[in-house]
């Protein structure tokens, strides 16, 4: 069983699906629970409800909408994928700090494939727990904001947040 919430936040409706072990299967900047249960890997997929509470998972946004930054570090997420690269580069992507995004090609070059630019790109856009695996924090290669699940709209407020000059 999975249970999601969806907080108010200044960037818009922030919704999440998590596990009953309390790790987050799916995020994004929603109230379509439907749309995000799609992002989650077929194995992963249970019958989801509504949650009682915003639980730990929305402490920790409250937390980090509030300012501290790094209260969204200590999620537990949960994704699958077929392949070991894309693995890898969730887990360099959750290593981005708040207020210091890289390009795609610095992305590619912290997971250690620097030619993998568009490999760098994909992991970006099969995210399924966005905020938590900070895509929003990858840049074009030009350094200028390029495509977000969830608008870039949200994309600028979350980097803006994070430079603590939030608009």
């Amino acid at each position: 069983m999975m249970h999601h919430h969806t907080l108010d936040t200044p960037a818009g409706p922030f919704t999440y699906v998590v596990s009953d072990a309390g790790a987050v299967r799916a995020a994004g900047f929603t109230t379509d629970v439907g749309s995000l249960l799609s992002l989650v890997h077929k194995d992963l997929r249970e019958e989801t409800r509504p949650a009682a509470s915003p639980g730990p998972v929305g402490a920790a946004v409250l937390s980090y909408l509030d300012g501290d930054l790094t209260a969204i570090d200590g999620v537990v997420v949960e994704q699958h994928t077929t392949g070991p690269f894309m693995a890898h580069a969730w887990q360099v992507m959750r290593e981005i700090k708040p207020g210091a995004p890289v390009t795609y090609t610095g992305f590619a070059e912290l997971a250690g494939r620097p030619s993998a630019v568009r490999a760098a790109a994909t992991a970006c856009a099969r995210n399924a727990v966005a905020l938590f695996v900070p895509c929003h924090r990858v840049l074009g290669t030009d350094g200028t904001l390029r495509g977000y699940r969830w608008g870039l709209g949200v994309k600028t407020w979350l980097l803006a947040h994070e430079r603590h000059d939030p608009s």
